[in-house]
């Protein structure tokens, strides 16, 4: 357990007063480290222990879908704890003067969060660190193998990676522990009302699109045991086909950490499946995904041109001037109005379901590349989309995934050609060879 834990202030003397875990990105009551740790800070300093989680009107692009997808599954959260005796309460605002705040009130004496490797949320935990005078621990509990003790700088790519996580994954794919109740109470005046909470829901315009997908701990192990009774067998062979519906469905789910990976894998790995069908999904579910936070962890320009390799850049560079047949706009682009209508079909499938086939989102976003008027615009345009109306948008996995397409991240050169140079190149015919085209069309025309 340990060595999941960073300390973020230098501060380990425990103070007489209650553990608070600050719950942010792992929202979830089950097989979370961080509420485990917590729960033991406490019973070896007998005191009690509270959940929090800060609510803020904005984050990231996020509108009222990914803010209902969230809500709904934390009303969940706090029902599994209470029947844990541990109390939960949602706090509304800037995190910075919140959390502090709060932890004044009840007189904490330890403060506990959960790991994520974005910007926004390390520079929430330096100022709070530096505003508290309690210890603060960072517990990650995201990734199976701790990012910090899987790789101490940015691996260049999957290969570089991969033998390191396995090398490690013996120590660290364990089961989880049961969570104890509670055993001393915490005070504490608020109480959440959600009908107030769901008010702070920013009104956009997929606010009345229905998605395809429920939220909670309880939905993702729905969503989970379907995938691996019904899909996985087919998954290593159908999983780049937009239209087989052979991939797990559990981004949104992992993304807001309604389930954790490492429960994934283990389920998957008592599937009695084949050992290649078994690799396959795993690959996916820790290498790839591993190496995601581990790109936005040590590269603070994960999301724009500047954090791309060297000859990414110098690639794209050379052909800044190149002619380009079509330019579309950001209102084009987001209405689905190109002239390609498998584009089209993609972005329609994000819009009205929340989600894009993996496949397809490497197709859609090198098209925005090939379609916009530079590099720079190209990622802006495609951040903004994946983060507005994707459920598991404002992720490590998005912003790799679009670094991958447009900046060659994680990739080697290829043959170069017009506009993307040594980038990998996908076009419509390509995409013909791998699934039927004009049926995906139909899907979401």
């Amino acid at each position: 357990m340990n060595d999941r834990v960073k300390n973020l202030n230098n501060l380990d003397k425990p103070v007489n007063g209650p553990v608070i875990y600050w719950m942010s990105r792992d929202q979830r009551a089950s097989d979370n480290w961080a509420l485990l740790y917590s729960i033991s800070l406490a019973k070896e300093n007998n005191v009690g222990c509270l959940v929090i989680f800060c609510l803020i009107p904005e984050f990231l692009g996020a509108g009222s879908r990914q803010y209902r997808f969230m809500l709904d599954g934390l009303q969940e959260t706090e029902e599994s704890l209470r029947k844990k005796k541990i109390p939960f309460i949602i706090l509304s605002g800037n995190p910075i003067q919140e959390i502090p705040s709060f932890l004044n009130s009840v007189t904490a004496g330890t403060l506990v969060t959960d790991f994520d490797p974005l910007k926004i949320k390390r520079k929430w935990k330096d100022e709070i660190s530096h505003l508290i005078s309690i210890p603060f621990f960072e517990v990650d509990t995201h990734n199976i193998v701790p990012i910090w003790t899987a790789s101490s700088k940015q691996e260049y790519g999957a290969y570089t990676i991969r033998p390191k996580i396995k090398k490690l994954l013996p120590d660290y794919l364990v089961e989880f522990p049961e969570l104890d109740y509670q055993p001393k109470t915490v005070e504490s005046e608020i109480i959440n009302d959600w009908n107030k909470l769901y008010s702070f829901i920013p009104h956009s315009a997929d606010s009345e699109t229905p998605i395809s997908f429920k939220s909670g701990e309880k939905e993702a192990r729905k969503v989970l045991d379907k995938f691996i009774h019904t899909k996985l067998e087919h998954y290593n062979d159908k999983r780049n086909d937009p239209t087989a519906n052979a991939v797990s469905g559990l981004s949104p789910y992992l993304h807001f950490g309604q389930i954790s990976a490492q429960k994934v894998a283990l389920e998957v790995k008592k599937a009695g499946m084949d050992s290649d069908t078994i690799d396959g999904f795993l690959e996916e579910l820790i290498v790839r995904r591993e190496l995601a936070d581990n790109f936005c962890y040590y590269n603070p320009d994960y999301d724009n041109f500047n954090g791309l390799h060297t000859w990414a850049k110098q690639t794209l560079d050379d052909h800044r001037k190149d002619r380009r047949e079509y330019i579309y706009s950001l209102e084009e682009f987001e209405q689905g109005i190109t002239h390609d209508r498998l584009w089209n079909a993609a972005q329609n499938e994000m819009v009205v379901t929340g989600k894009m086939h993996g496949y397809m989102r490497m197709y859609w976003a090198k098209k925005i590349l090939e379609w916009s008027e530079s590099p720079e615009k190209a990622y802006e345009i495609a951040i903004y989309l994946n983060d507005k109306y994707e459920l598991d948008g404002r992720d490590p996995n998005g912003y790799t995934g679009i670094a991958w397409s447009i900046g060659g991240l994680h990739d080697r050169p290829w043959r170069e050609r017009e506009i993307f140079g040594k980038i990998r190149y996908m076009n419509f015919n390509g995409a013909k060879r791998k699934f039927d085209v004009e049926k995906y069309i139909t899907l979401y025309p």
